[in-house]
């Protein structure tokens, strides 16, 4: 039980991880053009779920299952975000987010912290969230559901941030997504690292230009 209160803390929306400076791509799409109102984050949030399910819980995974493999989860990693968005991203949220949690849980969290600085790590988000979870006690199931919700409510808050839908407008579409997070994690949740995929090409390409956006409120 003492675990879910784990859980809860991490999930709470003043986490201080910076999550919120990002927007997932999100911020590119719609100044490209291919996310226009509700309908258009819909179909968005879709994409951006399976693209953390194929691209990010395999990895999440197995630096769970084994985190004293994690340097060879995060070279996986590095490896496979060829978009350097999304590999900046990757990397900013990764240390920031293990920094935060060495700070605020230093007995459990703080060995880890060390062995990436020693191992010379690139801090990638995916893996050692998985790391840091399991040595939190966090179960593997749970650690992919909130990296999942996390990913989804980071697009929606950009979402309203950026005038697209409301406040109470973004809640519901969260709550619609219930299913899709079922769905995705009952899909996603055993892949192994040979597993990763890109299941979204062109939401990839177009977070690639966020550097050259006229203006930019998030940092990817």
């Amino acid at each position: 039980m003492g675990s879910m209160w784990r859980v809860l803390q991490l999930a709470d929306s003043g986490f201080p991880t910076g999550g919120f400076a990002h927007s997932g791509g999100l911020e590119a799409a719609v100044q490209h053009g291919e996310v226009r109102g509700r309908e258009g984050l819909e179909r968005f949030a879709r994409e951006l779920l399976w693209q953390v399910g194929r691209g990010g819980l395999p990895l999440l995974g197995a630096a769970h299952r084994e985190p004293e493999r994690l340097g060879e989860w995060d070279a996986r990693l590095e490896a496979f975000l060829t978009n350097h968005v999304a590999n900046r991203a990757s990397r900013t949220q990764g240390r920031a987010f293990l920094d935060t949690c060495a700070r605020i849980f230093p007995e459990p969290v703080g060995p880890v912290r060390q062995a990436a600085r020693d191992a010379g790590l690139r801090y990638h988000h995916a893996p050692v969230f998985g790391a840091v979870l399991r040595v939190l006690d966090v179960e593997r199931l749970d650690a992919q559901r909130l990296l999942l919700s996390l990913s989804l409510r980071g697009a929606l808050s950009a979402a309203v941030r950026m005038g697209i839908v409301g406040t109470h407008e973004s809640h519901q579409l969260q709550h619609a997504c219930s299913p899709l997070l079922d769905e995705v994690l009952a899909a996603c949740a055993d892949l192994g690292p040979d597993a990763l995929a890109q299941t979204s090409p062109l939401l990839d390409l177009l977070g690639s230009t966020h550097d050259r956006l006229y203006s930019r409120l998030f940092l990817s």
